[in-house]
């Protein structure tokens, strides 16, 4: 771990329905809650950079954010010309998270897909985990909440309205 790893912090926010969906029509949109999403958009306000893959660039809205938003994908087609501060990087996650904070600041947000989260999970880069889990069923891409939450050893969470907020540390 590098140290500039050491003095930020590497985030990564997931919403997921109860029986696991992270999608359900294509986008997360279909399981979050307006309480996840208050706390999601708060969250961005308080990082330095948001990390997320090419398939979360092309399926969610990532036109404006109020900080730079770094892409991995193999693919250059940028779907946010738009955004003057999207940056699209063909990396690894690990490399792009070594990149963003030495060019943007220490505190990364991931909010990618489940592939990359578990691939940094992999390489305990991920300091925090917030993750909403909502009352959907039945939408595509499921996880084991609990096999993710497994890789922190302090977990702490919150119910409010029909969402439970789980924060995880190591």
């Amino acid at each position: 771990m590098s140290a500039s790893q050491k003095s930020g912090q590497i985030i990564a926010t997931l919403v997921v329905g109860s029986d696991g969906s992270t999608a359900k029509d294509g986008t997360s949109r279909g399981v979050t809650s307006p309480l996840d999403r208050a706390r999601f958009l708060e969250r961005r306000r308080h990082v330095d950079a948001i990390l997320i893959g090419g398939n979360t660039a092309r399926s969610e809205p990532y036109r404006k954010t109020p900080v730079p938003v770094v892409v991995i994908s193999s693919s250059m087609i940028n779907s946010l010309a738009d955004n003057r501060q999207a940056y699209w990087w063909n990396t690894s996650p690990s490399e792009a998270i070594e990149r963003a904070q030495r060019l943007f600041g220490p505190t990364i947000l991931v909010e990618a897909g489940t592939s990359i989260i578990l691939e940094l999970l992999s390489l305990n880069l991920i300091d925090r985990l917030e993750l909403s889990v909502t009352t959907v069923t039945g939408g595509d891409d499921r996880i084991d909440i609990q096999q993710m939450l497994s890789n922190f050893s302090h977990i702490t969470s919150e119910n409010e309205g029909e969402t439970i907020f789980y924060t995880a540390t190591h």
